[in-house]
């Protein structure tokens, strides 16, 4: 289960993620994998069926509707943060229904800007004021890619479509959460992990620890 806040990652601990910032996190290509993560998860919401948007999720408090509202709300946080403003200076710009009539568009306005804020020059190393303090851009767009792969996984699981992520992506996505995995599960972010076989499958592995069963 990931928080309602529609920025996804603003109630965990500062310090906590610039421990990583050195690492990992920085030394992979996000600003590609935040344009993969969020291509992967337009082509499920391009999925979703007319009357499928009142159907229920893995994520307990949201119906379908509610899930990809929390995306693409998530998706229009980017470009204001990645350039420098402020939680406050945004306010309430996103709160509410930002789907409106058809939201495959909105998730593809969305998905422009969020992609366009995360390849700009510098963007991964300016720092980004978040409400528990500031870090530099690539801690918060990785977790962005985070919050849009693993919600893809489950808008397909909740439609009947195909929710495989792939190994590719699958790799990357535990790349950003393995070097903090402690802190995030002890957020309030993720679900409860679920136990999984030896020989279970990495998209399996990833996807059982953040409590969901594959």
């Amino acid at each position: 289960m990931w928080p309602v806040d529609s920025k996804g990652i603003e109630g965990l601990h500062s310090e906590g993620f610039r421990a990583t910032t050195e690492g990992t996190i920085m030394t992979t290509d996000l600003a590609n994998t935040h344009i993969e993560a969020l291509a992967h998860t337009r082509r499920i919401v391009a999925g979703v069926a007319p009357d499928q948007w009142g159907d229920p999720t893995p994520c307990d408090d949201w119906d379908l509707r509610a899930l990809v509202n929390h995306v693409v709300a998530g998706n229009f946080w980017v470009a204001p943060l990645l350039e420098g403003q402020t939680i406050e200076d945004v306010g309430t710009r996103y709160d509410g229904d930002v789907l409106g009539s058809d939201p495959l568009a909105a998730y593809d306005r969305s998905s422009l800007e969020a992609q366009t804020a995360g390849s700009a020059p510098g963007a991964l190393e300016a720092p980004c004021a978040l409400s528990y303090g500031t870090v530099p851009g690539a801690v918060y767009l990785g977790h962005r890619v985070l919050d849009v792969v693993i919600h893809g996984w489950d808008i397909a699981k909740a439609t009947g479509q195909d929710p495989t992520i792939g190994a590719e992506l699958v790799e990357r996505c535990r790349a950003i959460m393995e070097p903090e995995l402690g802190l995030l599960q002890g957020s309030g972010m993720f679900g409860t992990p679920v136990s999984v076989d030896d020989d279970a499958s990495a998209e399996a592995r990833l996807l059982a620890t953040i409590g969901r069963q594959a």
